[in-house]
């Protein structure tokens, strides 16, 4: 396996599209696949190799990354019509790098194992910007026989590698404790920003300062900037964020655990979304949460 050129990647969003591009500048014939038509022309425009179907995509590929948004789409374009596993070479690598439950990556594994696949469980962090520039950090869970033979694949897509056992569905859970920070930060951070402009704090001066107290969080200056700057184009789409604090609830109570703010977070992004902002970045909450106490915040006009 460690000869091949060939690499799908089905999911062609902000995280995949990167992913593509990184492999596409190391020489590989990567080929795309995404349900939007144009998303896929400009894929081709960019030296990608465009696929109707996952099916298509997986027959000529004996690795394939999958970046679909949930488990749902992850059954689907795996076992689905047109599915990947079905058209796959046995010994094909099937690299889930989407955030997804736990449980659902072991049972794709077991699946996929039955059928004579490998599966290595590689959720990815970092944000679109980083996925452009092959600078993700990836969390690696399964065989390692397996990740040594696609390994130069981690290395055009990411500057950090964790492995994290055998089992797949270890890695998941990490990710899966990243998102319950990371949306929990920006939860908080469009809290406070809200709350200066409530009480009349200059935005761009409370950025500032924020930035070299112990307050400060990486979130707090991505996502904190782009508050400042009235910018709400997806980073993190408000209704992916929504996706990923449902799976931390849900395995939260199967485990017996609490998540008290993950939990809060969770409410508060679900009402925004549900009042038409789901399809902007998470950071739009604080664009709600300023129609909800009439704070003006940058971008609106309320």
């Amino acid at each position: 396996m460690s000869d091949f050129y060939d690499v799908a990647v089905i999911g062609l969003g902000a995280m995949g599209w990167g992913a593509a591009m990184s492999l596409v500048r190391e020489g590989y014939n990567v080929h795309g696949v995404d349900i939007v038509a144009e998303t896929l022309d400009r894929f081709g425009e960019e030296k990608g190799k465009p696929c109707k179907t996952p099916a298509e995509a997986a027959a000529v590929s004996p690795v394939v990354m999958v970046f679909v948004v949930n488990d749902s789409q992850t059954e689907d374009v795996l076992f689905g019509e047109h599915g990947a596993a079905a058209a796959a070479e046995p010994g094909t690598v099937f690299i889930l790098s989407n955030t997804i439950a736990p449980s659902t990556v072991v049972s794709v594994h077991e699946r996929l194992q039955q059928a004579g696949m490998e599966l290595l469980d590689a959720p990815v962090a970092g944000g679109a910007a980083r996925a452009l520039r092959g600078d993700l950090t990836v969390m690696v869970a399964g065989s390692t026989r397996v990740f040594k033979a696609v390994e130069p694949v981690f290395d055009a897509v990411a500057a950090r590698v964790y492995r994290l056992g055998d089992k797949p569905g270890q890695a998941t859970r990490i990710k899966m404790l990243n998102q319950l920070l990371s949306d929990v930060h920006i939860a908080a951070t469009a809290e406070a920003m809200t709350l200066a402009a409530k009480i009349g704090v200059d935005l761009e001066t409370m950025y500032d300062v924020i930035r070299g107290t112990t307050g400060n969080s990486w979130m707090f200056e991505e996502r904190g900037s782009h508050i400042v700057n009235g910018d709400y184009a997806p980073r993190s789409v408000m209704n992916t964020i929504v996706k990923d604090l449902r799976i931390v609830s849900r395995e939260a109570r199967s485990s017996g655990a609490r998540v008290p703010l993950a939990d809060a977070a969770l409410t508060l992004f679900a009402e925004a979304a549900e009042a038409g902002y789901g399809k902007q970045d998470g950071a739009a909450v604080a664009r709600y949460l300023g129609k909800q106490t009439g704070a003006m915040m940058p971008g609106d006009d309320n």
